[in-house]
């Protein structure tokens, strides 16, 4: 990250109408840093520093902005301006720029890109955002598989200058179904009156066009790939996803599940204004806040059938706190292993009743565990060694039962189509509240004689 110097001297510079000197500092930073330079500085140099750009640096840089500050620089820019520096973008940080600007800015962006660029940009913005065909490339290096070694090369020279990507090269045939892959060392090295299709891959692994962008990071995780292709149900090649883009994606749906994992949604998503940032936050909280409160109502109710049993033996109180903290944790820690693994792809949801199977196992020996440790503080500390026994069976119960909601609860949401990290800490803490709460007075009322 640049220095706050560096952002100091620079406004310094702009505001005694030097540019000059701005230009050359600029050219020494990395696009990345141009564009926090940009983001952190006053309102009225934003476009001054934009300008100063050439349209590579300035494309690069406009990736790494927000939507607002986008369309601030964007509407000031002529339509020459605009081709120039989409000239030097891939297609699909084109579309993806594009989705996020107002649709009068977006009219104006189209028309000024080159006919076929603005077809590339509009056949991309047709598929849904997080699916392969939103997140992919149409800029990529593919040869006829009917072709020789040195006449592939040759076409490589001619269209690799506008490729994402040239460490594949993908074969086709003349209806331009993907029919095999090879690297371009293996291409070089050939012999150049090899034919491609006798040195290229047949077992091409691809992705659908509409695969969700989990699925593909996980395809690409898996095979150490640096691109893979996409294709369509008849296995024509429409364009590839390279690594960078992955590392978007995983970025994006790690910090979804994270808030999901919290009982909320993004709230750090640039909105217009404070009102809609409010309102953004009311709707994604206020959900899981009244699950919880309901939770909270419903553990209330079985607190006060126990009623009978803790106005007799006070001390039973004294541990609900306890029973129900032990037990959130432990179900929190499940479903995030849980959520995690599926999310991963290290726990299959095929295997649901070997997963539950370990999970709720290990539940039992850690409830196992911690009761006895307390049933022996209850002893101690009451001198009332049914007491012990009580909370000591309950703890087990809990958390066993802990286990096993917070491992299932994530593994049924994922079987039936529904985003597992749905199964956020709220919602799971408040159903073992109440379920820790139904096992601590079922056992206290089956002992209370032997409390007594």
């Amino acid at each position: 990250m640049y220095p706050d110097v560096e952002l100091n001297e620079i406004q310094n510079l702009l505001s005694q109408g030097k540019q000059d000197e701005v230009k050359g500092r600029l050219q020494e930073l990395q696009p990345a840093d141009i564009a926090e330079i940009i983001i952190d500085i006053e309102d009225e140099y934003k476009a001054i520093i934009f300008s100063l750009l050439d349209g590579e640096t300035a494309a690069e840089v406009l990736i790494n902005l927000d939507s607002d500050i986008m369309v601030l620089l964007l509407e000031k820019l002529g339509a020459e301006r605009i081709r120039h520096i989409f000239d030097e973008m891939s297609s699909d940080d084109a579309a993806d720029l594009i989705a996020e600007i107002p649709v009068p800015l977006k009219d104006k962006l189209l028309t000024s890109m080159e006919i076929e660029d603005a077809n590339d940009v509009k056949e991309l913005l047709a598929y849904k955002e997080d699916t392969a065909g939103g997140i992919m490339t149409t800029e990529y290096v593919a040869i006829l598989k009917s072709l020789t070694a040195a006449r592939a090369i040759e076409v490589l020279r001619e269209i690799a200058p506008d490729a994402e990507t040239v460490y594949y090269v993908y074969v086709v045939n003349e209806k331009n179904h993907l029919v095999g892959v090879l690297s371009l060392r293996e291409l070089i090295v050939a012999d150049p009156s090899t034919r491609v299709e006798d040195i290229m891959k047949e077992n091409v692994i691809s992705v659908h066009v509409g695969m969700d962008q989990e699925e593909v990071a996980n395809v690409v995780s898996k095979y150490d790939f640096l691109a893979v292709p996409v294709v369509d149900d008849n296995n024509c090649l429409l364009g590839i996803i390279t690594v960078d883009d992955i590392i978007d994606v995983i970025h994006e749906e790690a910090t979804e599940d994270f808030y999901l994992l919290g009982g909320t949604s993004s709230e750090l998503i640039e909105d217009e204004g404070l009102f809609n940032r409010i309102i953004s936050s009311l709707r994604s909280r206020l959900p899981w806040l009244f699950i919880t409160l309901l939770g909270g109502l419903l553990a209330g109710q079985v607190i006060k059938g126990l009623e009978e049993e803790l106005s007799t033996v006070v001390a039973l109180a004294f541990f609900i706190p306890l029973l129900t903290g032990m037990g959130g944790n432990v179900g929190t820690q499940s479903s995030t292993l849980t959520v995690r693994g599926l999310a991963t792809g290290q726990i299959d949801v095929k295997e649901i009743l070997l997963v539950v199977g370990r999970e709720t196992l290990t539940g039992v020996l850690i409830g196992l565990i911690c009761g006895i440790i307390v049933a022996i503080v209850a002893y101690l500390w009451q001198q009332n060694i049914m007491l012990g026994v009580v909370v000591g069976l309950a703890l087990l119960g809990n958390m066993t039962t802990a286990a096993t909601m917070g491992t299932l609860v994530p593994l049924i949401f994922k079987k039936v189509g529904i985003d597992p990290a749905v199964a956020s800490a709220p919602f799971i803490s408040t159903s073992i509240d109440i379920t820790g709460l139904l096992i601590y007075s079922t056992v206290a009322s089956l002992l209370m004689s032997y409390l007594m």
